[in-house]
């Protein structure tokens, strides 16, 4: 099932491959895409679906993205062995674990508490020991830790969250939806140079659940 999930993955990569400007993803991306067992962070009823290629509802109005979106947007970041990653929004932690198993360190921000210790539970029982994970407001990111190598947002924002781009080390890169809930969203990839100047490029239409928080009631 899982292999089977992994050549819907390149088949979706070479359908999408104007878009993403590429026709394979990289090695070491889909390694750990086929090495982590998907069934570990979806509810026992859904088990049988979890080598589905599309998300998945894990409560609270959440998801778990598509796999082949966790494959894309974990590659779109080019990460290295001693990346520093942020990610916004843990929801099962299905993310977090690709992305703890390419980098040094994952901070992950979750708004709903009850996921966040459940996913902290998770990845704990699972053996990961690098990601640090808290509940809080996504949009203000987590300066504490700043600057980061890569952050990726796994919830739709209908702008790209100024606190981020601040938080993203020179050189680095951010990955977000961006669009509202209902309508048309991109997938959009957000490249800082060496002297702090932004590029930001729009990759494929996608569709995510929005990212709520303060600055979405102003």
């Amino acid at each position: 099932m899982l292999k089977n999930m992994v050549k819907e993955i390149k088949a979706d990569v070479i359908r999408t491959r104007v878009c993403i400007g590429k026709s394979k993803l990289d090695d070491k991306v889909m390694r750990v895409i086929e090495e982590i067992e998907r069934e570990k962070f979806i509810s026992e009823e859904l088990r049988a679906l979890a080598y589905e290629n599309h998300p998945l509802t894990i409560g609270y109005g959440q998801t778990i993205s598509q796999p082949y979106i966790v494959a894309l947007m974990t590659d779109m970041i080019q990460l290295q062995p001693d990346s520093i990653v942020l990610e916004i929004g843990t929801g099962s932690g299905y993310q977090a674990a690709v992305l703890a198993s390419l980098v040094k360190k994952v901070y992950s921000l979750e708004i709903i508490e009850a996921l966040a210790d459940q996913a902290r539970s998770r990845l704990r029982e699972l053996g990961y020991k690098n990601i640090e994970i808290r509940s809080g407001d996504g949009y203000h990111g987590w300066a504490e830790h700043a600057p980061f190598d890569a952050i990726i947002v796994t919830a739709a924002s209908e702008q790209i969250p100024p606190p981020l781009v601040e938080q993203l080390k020179p050189g680095g890169k951010l990955i977000i939806p961006v669009g509202q809930q209902y309508q048309t969203q991109h997938l959009v990839l957000v490249e800082k140079d060496l002297n702090g100047t932004t590029n930001t490029r729009q990759i494929l239409p996608v569709s995510f659940v929005p990212l709520t928080g303060d600055h979405s009631r102003r």
